[in-house]
């Protein structure tokens, strides 16, 4: 009976490890998402700011490719990177909190831990 709950515990404990590893995975997936889109629209805002206002530029808007000026879509793509700065701000801070709490858990499961396991295991 003994070994049952033991070998559940374990069963429960590899489930919450998972849990906390695909989520770190998940993510890491959209920080380099976004990392990716940020760098894109700094590469194209450094190729469009030495170019005359007036001069005719293309955006791509919702699948669809529209003709504007230099002096038109500059101001949107800055307003776009700020905002994907702050999603990836937002991104890394969820990261690093998620991190933290994988590392409060693994300290939980150390041997000699003096904590007691309600403290340790979070409602999930």
């Amino acid at each position: 009976m003994a070994q049952q709950v033991s070998m559940k515990r374990q069963q429960e404990l590899q489930l919450q490890y998972t849990n906390y590893k695909n989520t770190l995975q998940q993510l890491a997936q959209k920080i380099g998402d976004v990392e990716q889109e940020t760098e894109e629209h700094k590469l194209v805002l450094e190729t469009l700011e030495p170019l005359s206002e007036d001069r005719k530029c293309f955006r791509m808007i919702n699948g669809v490719l529209v003709e504007r000026t230099v002096k038109d879509v500059v101001p949107a793509l800055k307003t776009n990177s700020d905002g994907l700065k702050k999603v990836l701000d937002d991104l890394l801070k969820q990261y690093k909190t998620k991190q933290d709490e994988l590392e409060k858990w693994k300290v939980c499961l150390a041997p000699f831990s003096d904590r007691p396991w309600t403290y340790c295991f979070p409602a999930m």
